[in-house]
């Protein structure tokens, strides 16, 4: 008999409102004991750029057991000095072969995780197309993969690239394709071919904010076309966006979108 299992995958966690959300969620509302594993993009987890080995250690004592990322990957130094040292951090597959760090990893002999970027609207990077169909061919030729489940974060901006791409990895065997990067949450998820997708999962943080940044800032770079700081927002309520899939041995069988809304008082309930 085929085992059941049940992943929670969280978006794009922005800032200290982001990771508030995320401590709310899984731990203050225990949620996090629902779920066989976890999986959360923080690649804007640290002031909305880059990941603190703080934070990094702050998410997984959460009860993350996976942080995948996306282009701001390397915009706290510190990342350097660490991503060797992590055994839960993926940085996007498709970065050049010589970056510290991985674009995959194997947990607990049951699923894959891979981190991709796409290339449309993003700078010049390796084709995550070919890029996939590559690290594919190879965990074939090693047995990896019959009966894993194969779970790919693709960060990427257009909707028709994700939705393309998700079609091309399920054709390849992968069983899971969740958009990042937009931090808007969609609503398409499906099964397809036994592969589960979501164009885009959406973000952990504040919900006045701009994507997660303040307001001001954000409208003046519009405007303007010149480039400033970006702050994050940190005014209530919170959103949590994140999606739960379940599996029958690696063929995913349902997925759910999920979004909650902290306010302030629930905030405060929950440090007492």
């Amino acid at each position: 008999m085929q085992d059941k299992f049940k992943i929670l995958f969280i978006g794009d966690i922005v800032g200290r409102s982001g990771r508030k959300a995320v401590k709310k969620f899984l731990v203050d509302d225990a949620n996090k004991n629902n779920y066989d594993f976890i999986i959360a993009n923080a690649e804007n987890a640290s002031h909305g750029f880059g990941l603190t080995k703080k934070n990094h250690d702050d998410l997984l004592n959460y009860g993350v057991n996976c942080l995948t990322s996306g282009n701001h990957i390397w915009d706290k130094k510190d990342i350097f000095q660490y991503i060797q040292d992590s055994t839960a951090l993926i940085r996007p597959y498709n970065y050049h072969k010589s970056l510290l760090g991985v674009g995959y990893r194997i947990f607990n002999d049951k699923i894959i995780v891979v981190n991709l970027l796409g290339k449309t609207f993003l700078p010049p990077i390796d084709c995550p197309f070919e890029s996939l169909e590559r690290l594919i061919s190879n965990l074939k030729s090693e047995g990896m993969l019959d009966d894993k489940i194969l779970f790919i974060d693709f960060h990427a901006e257009a909707t028709a690239e994700k939705k393309c791409f998700a079609k091309f990895a399920a054709s390849l065997g992968a069983t899971a394709v969740i958009g990042t990067h937009t931090h808007v949450q969609t609503a398409d998820e499906e099964i397809m071919c036994d592969c589960a997708y979501l164009t885009d999962v959406g973000f952990c943080g504040s919900k006045n904010g701009v994507i997660g940044m303040e307001y001001e800032a954000s409208l003046r770079r519009l405007v303007t076309s010149v480039n400033e700081r970006f702050e994050v927002e940190m005014s209530y309520p919170y959103l949590f966006n994140a999606c739960e899939i379940e599996f029958l041995g690696k063929c995913a069988t349902s997925i759910r979108r999920i979004s909650f809304e902290y306010t302030q008082d629930e905030d405060k309930e929950s440090e007492d």
